[in-house]
């Protein structure tokens, strides 16, 4: 008689990086693995710590800087390395979730019954439609659910194993975190999605006075960043916690506020209350669609908003739409969520605009 392991599917997932895109995708993922699936995915470097807190899922680590910075010689070494640990198993579905078909060359040796791309030729079935949240989006397509009016966004889904926060327990009445850089990755730097380090530093400057305590996230690309804040006290906690640990101590603060990036999708990931900003990339198909979470998306009135296409910006040398929104309408949105979450209020995610006019989840 069969075991019940040996009679589980085998669904192979290709999602090196971004971070944000990675968090997108697990709840899509799971869903597979609920149908019967056990999950393999290939992960680049920086997102393996991550995927390693989900018990569930098979981690195949690939050296993505060598593929995507490396010499010719090392790009090749990768994916021999790669396909070495892949050739021997036999897959039911291979999903690769890319546009580029550059990718689909690290499955070429899989064997798989179907093998699954983004495609933007496909009549719907393999395109991430404009507009709609990304973790949705993954959903309906890997998990193979029609179009269905009225269902619920999909939530971030947390890994069921972190590590301990490495703060120390609050002296403050209040611990708000904040990301003031990020927005790279291994093939560009995306610098129009950042909040001007100065509202930062204001922002900052706001929440000392009141007496709470300010705490700096971000990786070891942002240590530049931490002279901005030299004058007042923070916890600086930048290029010095692993991706699990991210979480971990958004999970110890009341609050994170963020710009798109990844640390954004870390925190919605956490328990904390969540202020993103958005400005040439779109919150309906980014926001952390979860409880205490409020999005500002900035550029309103606007025509070159969203400029952001699922791959480059526009060549923008000032990005207005992030500067549009100030430090005065994060703090009501933070007090906002604060207060909802101190009187046991519930807080459904929502997303505004400088001109007040809110879109929220009503369902």
């Amino acid at each position: 008689m069969r075991s019940a392991t040996a009679s589980r599917k085998k669904a192979i997932i290709v999602k090196l990086g971004q971070i944000g895109d990675v968090i997108m995708t697990i709840p899509a993922v799971k869903t597979l693995h609920e149908q019967g699936y056990d999950i393999d995915w290939v992960v680049g470097r920086a997102a393996r710590p991550l995927l390693e807190c989900y018990s569930w899922i098979r981690v195949i680590p690939v050296d993505d800087k060598a593929i995507f910075a490396g010499s010719f010689f090392e790009r090749v070494k990768a994916i021999l390395c790669f396909w070495s640990i892949v050739i021997s198993t036999r897959y039911e579905m291979c999903a690769t979730l890319y546009y580029d078909s550059r990718f689909r060359i690290l499955t070429l040796p899989i064997r798989a019954r179907r093998k699954f791309s983004l495609s933007r030729r496909s009549n719907r079935t393999r395109e991430l439609l404009p507009g709609r949240s990304h973790t949705d989006e993954f959903v309906r397509l890997l998990g193979g659910k029609q179009d269905t009016c009225g269902e619920q966004s999909v939530s971030p889904l947390r890994p069921d194993k972190l590590p301990s926060s490495r703060l120390p327990l609050k002296s403050a009445s209040r611990r708000v975190a904040m990301v003031p850089g990020g927005a790279a990755n291994l093939v560009r730097k995306q610098g129009l999605r950042r909040w001007p380090i100065e509202n930062y530093v204001t922002l900052a400057t706001e929440l000392v006075a009141r007496c709470w305590e300010v705490v700096l996230l971000g990786g070891p690309e942002d240590s530049e960043l931490s002279e901005h804040f030299e004058r007042l006290t923070v916890t600086n906690c930048i290029g010095r916690l692993s991706l699990p640990e991210v979480i971990s101590v958004c999970d110890s603060c009341d609050a994170v506020v963020s710009h798109d990036t990844g640390p954004l999708h870390l925190a919605g990931l956490s328990k904390s209350c969540l202020v993103g900003i958005f400005g040439p990339t779109d919150p309906a198909m980014f926001l952390p669609r979860r409880s205490f979470v409020a999005g500002i998306w900035g550029g309103q009135g606007l025509a070159c908003r969203p400029c952001y296409d699922g791959t480059n910006f526009a060549p923008c040398g000032f990005n207005a739409c992030m500067h549009q929104v100030t430090v005065e309408m994060v703090l009501v949105e933070l007090d906002r969520l604060l207060s909802a979450r101190s009187v046991g209020a519930s807080s459904p995610w929502r997303f505004v605009m400088p001109t007040d006019n809110e879109i929220s989840c009503t369902l």
